[in-house]
């Protein structure tokens, strides 16, 4: 038996009420591509067609004005199923932490559904993840391979991703192959998730990889590696959005495209439904952020990943 998803439901009455596809996809604060790939499996799952749609307009079929009343009413029931399920529980905020991203709307996203105290102990990916499984923690934003959600008991939903780049003194570099790049590793246990990723790209691509130290993975003393150094350096997903010298350029990495994940973890037997609220709420499908493609490349123990013809890209099974 086929099972319709709530939040699919809430993509329908939301295209119905806008019937505009960008507009409604602006509003549940998701990409277009993905809205409409949600739709068509939506009209798949319940075997008929919901809008009439083409170039220039959207408007509701017979069946789809027919089925909008009972599908808000259903998303209008859980949510306040939600709210009351919260009143009863007296539940206290949920506990979030963080390495050094989160989704910019976060806050935005989750008020609906659940309060999340932010906690301000920024600190590696390992660190949190632990955090997280000691209960120390309820949610963690940070990165986790397959083997730590087994070990820690963790579960991981794909909350964003970043795709890295290249910094070079090199003029008119427009892109750069992987296999033509540095990877900076440092013994720091800062940087133990960045240092496995680093060895997995250079393994599966043939990137160079050396290892420094005095931190010089961030700030001048990256800049100054950079200047120095005869090829692109890849940068790190810490640096992605720090300005750069003036006679500094960040190029794209191609052949392939390679992609850092960030994921939402909690613990694989928490089952309370602010929990699962909060998850369903920042959870990103990977057509949105664009790591399904053929020419996007991810760890092969990335719990985010799909491998063999049609997968990610190139892969690498490494610990």
């Amino acid at each position: 038996m086929t099972t319709v998803e709530l939040r699919q439901l809430r993509y329908f009455v939301a295209v119905a009420e806008e019937l505009n596809y960008a507009r409604a996809a602006a509003r549940l604060r998701i990409a277009g591509p993905s809205l409409s790939q949600q739709i068509k499996a939506l009209e798949r799952d319940l075997g008929v067609r919901l809008f009439n749609r083409d170039r220039r307009s959207v408007t509701l079929t017979g069946a789809g004005s027919s089925l909008l009343p009972e599908a808000r009413d259903l998303v209008t029931r859980a949510d306040g199923l939600q709210h009351r399920a919260r009143q009863l529980s007296g539940s206290k905020p949920l506990r979030l932490a963080y390495v050094h991203w989160l989704p910019p709307d976060l806050s935005a996203r989750t008020s609906a559904v659940a309060q999340v105290h932010t906690d301000p102990w920024v600190a590696p990916s390992h660190t949190q993840a632990a955090r997280v499984a000691d209960g120390s923690l309820d949610l963690a934003v940070c990165r986790v391979r397959n083997g730590d959600l087994k070990k820690l008991g963790l579960r991981a939903a794909l909350v964003g991703a970043h795709r890295l780049h290249a910094v070079t003194s090199q003029k008119d570099l427009g892109e750069v192959a992987a296999e033509n790049t540095l990877l900076l590793l440092d013994d720091d246990t800062t940087w133990q998730s960045w240092n496995t990723y680093a060895e997995q790209v250079s393994r599966a691509t043939g990137a160079r990889a050396v290892r420094v130290s005095g931190s010089s993975l961030t700030g001048q003393a990256f800049f100054e590696r950079v200047r120095r150094s005869r090829r692109p350096v890849v940068d790190n997903p810490k640096n992605q959005d720090v300005g750069l010298p003036p006679d500094l350029t960040r190029v794209p990495v191609v052949n392939p495209r390679i992609y850092w994940t960030w994921s939402l973890v909690w613990r694989a037997d928490d089952d309370r439904a602010e929990v699962r609220a909060v998850v369903e709420t920042l959870r990103r499908e990977p057509a949105e952020l664009g790591i399904d493609g053929p020419a996007a490349w991810l760890p092969g123990d990335d719990p985010h990943g799909r491998q063999g013809p049609g997968g990610v890209g190139r892969s690498d099974s490494g610990d």
